[in-house]
């Protein structure tokens, strides 16, 4: 490790979070307090034997001070300030960094301001629009969503599990999983183990819920609409409920961000799902394919009998040490580019505030349906990514149903290209073939982008009535 990292405002932190002043500390570690004071404010480096010092006295794994929470700090930060509310107040990219480097506390504490704003900002605008169409106005409370809350959950847990995977290979043990008929064997487990009987409901009968489980009449009940694949996962799903009820209960105690009902049953949800996954793929027999067949999506779907999505998802949760795949990024979004679900295990930064990039293959998916688009992309930041792209549709219905589309994205660093099937072809090391994208506009400095909606936050909007480069938003070229 570095001798002259600065991290001093981790370890003002660290030492805040433990009620202790800088003379207790300093005497801890056997240094003046003035020599502390000066590494707290970044004047002198926190020297390895230092760093494993503190590591010792506050008993923390060595990647606490690691700089990837920094990096996502600093990228939503910079978010918030390219609203362009914050035009006039020339707040520079090392200002933020400073920020978060220094003060972590306090930089979560502006992000969380700022999403607090915007909430009530669109619970205003949509409070506004209710008024003037003459509807009621419940449910105006601007409160965080759940799907947030969740979506950083399972951020912070890298999307792996280990306990989920654990419980998940004792389920798949005692059920005696028959891999020519899993479904058969699903429903004997829950008939067998918890006296739940599976039916399966006509369209007539069931309302439109997909899955409903009567926990009186110990009978849960799905949907003929649900293809076979699906069938599979909702039984599992239920399993996970049942049979891991108590160990999803453990991972969400010791969760402090999720600030209400729905945000916990949601997790559950979520971590039911990931169970679920976790059965239908066992990690070890699902690692190796997916090694073995160079992560060929459409091929591991077929062979584990689940979806491209599942599998894409699935693809995201191989981070144990001894077996860890490609890290991946997943992304799901409709056709109006509303992301729905998001996991970045990749490094790539997702737009928390506003709308994502539509040069990325995940929006330009939707012109071919069904077929698999793959990108070579380059963030503002220099980082190069490949990404895996395709549409994926709801049939969930009859003639008059309406069949709804979604587009969902895996990729990885183009580093890591070569060893997924679909770069087969493709010159991973080509700087033609590599797309410009950004995570949102206004974060973005590729000026040439004909797609350019605002203006990019480093270069307020300067308008020239005699001059037009490739995009109105974009800064004025020169004569």
């Amino acid at each position: 490790m570095a001798e002259n990292t600065m991290l001093g405002g981790k370890v003002r932190a660290l030492r805040r979070r433990e009620n202790m002043t800088q003379g207790q500390l300093a005497d801890r570690l056997g240094i003046s307090p003035s020599y502390l004071n000066l590494i707290e404010n970044n004047r002198r480096p926190l020297t390895a034997p230092m760093l494993i010092k503190l590591a010792q006295l506050f008993e923390l794994d060595l990647s606490t001070f690691g700089t990837s929470g920094d990096v996502s700090i600093v990228s939503d930060l910079r978010e918030a300030f390219g609203d362009p509310l914050f035009d006039n107040h020339n707040v520079t990219t090392s200002d933020l960094k400073e920020l978060a480097g220094s003060s972590p506390a306090l930089a979560k504490a502006v992000i969380a301001l700022y999403r607090a704003y915007r909430d009530t900002r669109e619970s205003a605008e949509t409070l506004s629009e209710r008024l003037e169409g003459g509807e009621g106005v419940a449910g105006m409370e601007p409160t965080r969503l759940p799907t947030e809350e969740v979506n950083d959950l399972i951020q912070r847990h890298m999307n792996h599990f280990p306990t989920l995977e654990d419980a998940a290979d004792e389920v798949r043990a005692r059920s005696r999983l028959e891999s020519d008929d899993v479904y058969r064997s699903l429903v004997r487990y829950l008939d067998q183990e918890h006296g739940v009987d599976v039916r399966l409901l006509h369209v007539a009968d069931e309302r439109k819920a997909m899955r409903r489980y009567d926990r009186e009449a110990r009978r849960l009940s799905l949907s003929e609409l649900l293809p076979p694949r699906s069938r599979r996962f909702q039984l599992a799903h239920q399993i996970g409920l049942l049979s891991a009820s108590d160990t999803i209960d453990r991972l969400l105690e010791s969760e402090s961000g999720l600030s209400n009902p729905e945000s916990r049953a949601l997790a559950r949800v979520a971590l039911a799902n990931y169970f679920a996954a976790a059965l239908l793929m066992p990690y070890v027999p699902f690692y190796e394919a997916a090694r073995a067949e160079r992560y060929d999506i459409e091929l591991l779907a077929h062979r584990f009998g689940t979806s491209f999505e599942q599998v894409c998802h699935r693809l995201t949760t191989l981070r144990r040490p001894s077996a860890e795949g490609v890290p991946f990024h997943f992304l799901r979004i409709d056709i109006a580019g509303n992301i729905s679900k998001r996991f970045s295990g990749s490094g790539i930064r997702f737009a928390r505030f506003n709308g994502a990039c539509p040069r990325w293959a995940v929006h330009t998916a939707f012109l071919t349906p069904g077929m698999i688009r793959v990108q070579l992309s380059r963030m503002t930041d220099g980082t190069r990514y490949f990404c895996v792209a395709r549409t994926v549709r709801n049939d969930r219905g009859g003639y008059h149903a309406p069949h709804s589309m979604l587009s969902v994205s895996i990729g990885c660093e183009a580093r890591f290209a070569k060893e997924l099937v679909y770069s087969d072809g493709v010159d991973v090391e080509s700087h033609e073939a590599l797309v410009p994208v950004g995570v949102t506009c206004r974060l973005c400095e590729h000026h040439d982008c004909e797609q350019r909606v605002f203006p990019p936050m480093q270069h307020p909007l300067r308008i020239d009535e005699n001059l037009r480069g490739v995009s109105f938003f974009g800064p004025t070229p020169k004569r």
